[in-house]
């Protein structure tokens, strides 16, 4: 192939794309004209479902916090129940899908749209967000499966079918599952992933090679084919090992920078309270940090919009609303701690600077700058965690597709493979598309899902308080209830 093949060849898939993405995009962030300025109507669906959630529940992010961490570090042989993995690899599995290259390359992209102040915006769309993951997390234990062979299978599609169903409205909860899977298998199509990893990889290592980006795409696909062909378990044992790794090293690298600018942090916090509120002149307003802070909070943390459900569905419990408390912890470590670390790194360094407001999107490449500004050599740390966020993402958002494709067409093992197949195929292509085409279809996938997974939660809310209650009486108020039982 040669170069102007290659070219042709990206700008073809690119043309495809994003005429889609742009269509899909208009017709989910529908908005409405509030107070002089345009604002989606499905942000405000997500972030005040987030809010409703956290005020019936009495603000069990904050109560069950310490209760979560005691469940994630239970012994394997404490755990009892159906399912196939312990609550720690349920963790790992899930924040494989959110800890991602959304903390690396969509928080700048984020700050670069939004001001400094969409920040403010993506912390409190994380706290808010613990809530919605406890309860849709708890949901889809309660709710899941288990097939003959022993397989788990679960996620909002049966709670989002069952919750209709019991108000007589089966047929409508059964086509409100279906677009929740069909938008699960669209989200899983991860091209951000491929798409950034290679971009850092191109920007540290000066490739200019036309073939590369198939080249590189076809490698990563073919790895996740490997272990994503081994199924939960894989995963499971896969990214224990991968999470923490890649954020001890991501998170280290940004505190030392953090460290190095202390004398700027006071700054650096003020913006983002400044221009979380437009008072800053040269932020992106209120409205503007809002809807991007919420954004890409939800891409990166996809609290309500029920994707990590499907891998904390296979935990192995008897107890649906311990993997709740356990999947609380998520939008904490992967919004308000890594999230923040890296806002932090890019306002400090100012390397969003040249960036703002900005047609021409960019990432991972305003991340690797303000790295580069405290060592010349750190762009190769973040080389290392940026293909390590995107391989432990892409895989875990092939098994959400891959569950989501067997709530529509079977659980077959043929229905399995196929579908998997076919993911890495596309995903191969991830570096040809532009970044703006990416998010507009991501973001789409992503906020569709929250639809019908939101309405199934206010639906079976008061279900799901009795079920806390009875909880919280038998194992937080026992001193006598072994630990085991909480398995």
């Amino acid at each position: 192939m040669d170069s102007s093949q290659s070219t042709s060849l990206a700008d073809a898939i690119d043309r495809a794309l994003t005429p889609f993405s742009d269509f899909i995009s208009s017709i989910i962030f529908f908005s409405v004209p509030i107070g002089g300025v345009s604002l989606p109507l499905v942000v405000v669906w997500l972030i005040s479902a987030a809010a409703i959630l956290t005020v019936s529940f009495k603000f069990i992010n904050l109560r069950g916090f310490r209760h979560a961490w005691s469940l994630v570090f239970r012994k394997q042989e404490e755990h009892t129940g159906h399912g196939e993995i312990s609550h720690f690899q349920a963790l790992s599995s899930a924040l494989s899908g959110t800890v991602g290259l959304g903390n690396i390359a969509s928080v700048p992209v984020a700050i670069a749209l939004g001001g400094p102040g969409a920040v403010f915006w993506m912390i409190l769309a994380g706290f808010l967000g613990m809530t919605s993951k406890f309860a849709e997390c708890a949901l889809a234990v309660k709710y899941r499966t288990v097939t003959p062979e022993g397989r788990t299978i679960g996620g909002p599609m049966y709670y989002i079918e069952s919750a209709f169903a019991r108000h007589g409205l089966k047929w409508v909860g059964k086509g409100a599952a279906i677009f929740f899977a069909v938008m699960a298998m669209g989200a899983s199509i991860s091209l951000f992933q491929v798409n950034q990893s290679y971009a850092q990889l191109a920007n540290v290592l000066h490739i200019t090679d036309p073939n590369a980006p198939v080249i590189y795409g076809v490698v990563l696909s073919s790895l996740v084919a490997i272990v994503i062909l081994g199924g939960i378990r894989r995963i499971g044992s896969v990214t224990g090992v991968l999470v923490p790794l890649m954020g001890a090293i991501y998170m280290g690298a940004g505190l030392i920078i953090i460290a190095m600018n202390i004398e700027h942090l006071p700054q650096a916090i003020a913006s983002i309270f400044e221009g979380a509120f437009g008072l800053d002149a040269a932020g992106g307003g209120l409205v503007g940090a809002l809807i991007n802070g919420i954004r890409r909070a939800t891409y990166s943390n996809e609290a309500g919009v029920g994707s990590a459900a499907i891998a904390h569905s296979a935990v192995k419990t008897s107890e649906p609303l311990t993997e709740g408390y356990v999947a609380l912890l998520e939008p904490f470590i992967d919004t308000i701690v890594v999230c923040s670390v890296t806002a932090l790194v890019v306002i400090i360094t100012g390397a969003y600077e040249p960036f703002l407001f900005n047609a021409d999107v960019r990432g991972i490449e305003i991340t690797s700058a303000a790295f580069a500004s405290a060592f010349s050599w750190f762009p190769y740390v973040l080389l290392v965690a940026s293909m390590l966020f995107a391989f432990t993402t892409l895989v875990s958002w092939s098994f959400y597709g891959a569950q989501a494709a067997a709530y529509l067409f079977g659980t077959s093992k043929r229905v399995d493979v196929t579908f998997k197949l076919i993911l890495c195929v596309i995903l191969s292509t991830g570096a040809a598309v532009s970044v703006s085409s990416i998010l507009n279809f991501i973001d789409s996938m992503l906020f569709g899902m929250c639809i019908p997974n939101i309405i199934a939660l206010y639906i079976l809310l008061p279900e799901l308080k009795r079920d806390v209650r009875s909880y919280q009486t038998k194992y937080l108020t026992s001193p006598r209830r072994q630990p085991a039982a909480l398995g």
